[in-house]
């Protein structure tokens, strides 16, 4: 709020400066048919000096309209009541400066008017210019301010949509994690029970799991180095408890550095293992390769299914991965075959998008 009122002061003193330069440049060129007489610096000084005062009436009509515009909270038709009552006044006193300080004190002459003198300082033409020197004045420091406000309030809107995705994409990711870590210490649990040798083995690499988890994946971006090292630590877990599963990684980067949202490609190897495989499939496999080239990720996963998938809750996993992919890289590209023995998904991200995240 203190930010918007500082930089609303700035708008409207760069403006007051800049309408003040343009007002002192038409006066002083009139005045050269007005006052041929006049030396230039003359005519110069008195211009400054007469605009000085002009807005010493435009300045409070400017800001008591856009006060009634923006405060008063009253039926419409009593503000344009009290707004039109404002700017009779306004009118008055700017023939009222004219008539009887700049033309007598300033140029030392009498106003006239086509070669005569008006009948006291308000007359219909004369009035009507007054009004609209200051109507043009008033549109103007409302163009400026309705500009000004349109351009806080998308700022505002902007900064609000960037917050809510922000939001969107923790309560996402949040979905996942908490699954992960209870099915494995289920497993770890039957692996103590068990006394089974890899059990210490298992707890470390799930704490480096829940360390990448906690710490790096509550940043919008990592290195794609550290997302596959995390993606390499979760699938050393699973292979303890799956001793029947055949799986391969296999990976090309020319770009270690790549930045990457976290936990979007393990996403899908977690469905891998959560959907497609079980003791019951003898041939179970899992196929990943991870591939950076040039800014373009191509990410291929295909791994086995059981004839009995759970089909809703893929879908469910599936629909929590498309609506991240939404959020930080809209013009991904994601293709999903559900075969009768298999599943096989291909991402594609370019990274030289400017859309991209």
């Amino acid at each position: 709020m203190k930010s918007d009122r500082k930089s609303k002061l700035h708008i409207h003193l760069l403006f007051w400066i800049l309408y003040y330069i343009l007002e002192v440049y038409l006066d002083f060129y009139w005045s050269r048919y007005q006052f041929p007489n006049f030396q230039w610096h003359i005519r110069l000084q008195n211009t400054l000096i007469l605009e000085l005062g002009y807005l010493l009436v435009k300045i409070p009509l400017a800001y008591s309209l856009l006060y009634i515009y923006e405060k008063v909270h009253t039926k419409l038709f009593f503000k344009y009541l009290l707004s039109i009552f404002i700017v009779v006044i306004a009118v008055l006193g700017h023939r009222f400066f004219t008539h009887y300080i700049i033309y007598p004190y300033i140029y030392g002459v009498t106003e006239m008017l086509d070669g005569k003198q008006p009948s006291g300082y308000i007359n219909g033409l004369v009035a009507f210019n007054s009004f609209m020197d200051l109507i043009f004045m008033v549109g103007l420091v409302f163009g400026i301010e309705i500009t000004r406000q349109k351009s806080l309030l998308k700022d505002q809107i902007s900064q609000l949509k960037s917050e809510k995705l922000d939001q969107e994409l923790t309560m996402l990711k949040a979905q996942i994690n908490p699954h992960f870590l209870f099915n494995t210490l289920n497993n770890i649990y039957g692996m103590a029970l068990k006394k089974a040798d890899e059990t210490p083995d298992v707890i470390l690499q799930l704490s480096k799991v829940m360390r990448y988890n906690i710490y790096e994946a509550a940043e919008k971006n990592i290195s794609i180095e550290k997302d596959i090292e995390n993606i390499k630590d979760f699938i050393q877990i699973q292979k303890i408890r799956h001793h029947h599963l055949s799986i391969s990684l296999h990976e090309d980067i020319d770009n270690s550095s790549q930045k990457i949202s976290p936990l979007i490609l393990i996403q899908f190897i977690e469905n891998a293992f959560k959907h497609g495989i079980s003791e019951s499939l003898g041939d179970a496999f899992i196929h990943i390769n991870i591939q950076l080239k040039n800014g373009i990720l191509t990410y291929f996963i295909e791994n086995s299914k059981e004839e009995r998938s759970h089909e809703h809750s893929t879908k469910i996993g599936l629909k929590n991965i498309r609506r991240q992919l939404e959020l930080l890289y809209p013009n991904h590209r994601l293709t999903v075959e559900n075969k009768s023995d298999r599943y096989i998904v291909q991402l594609i991200i370019d990274f030289n998008d400017k859309f991209s995240s």
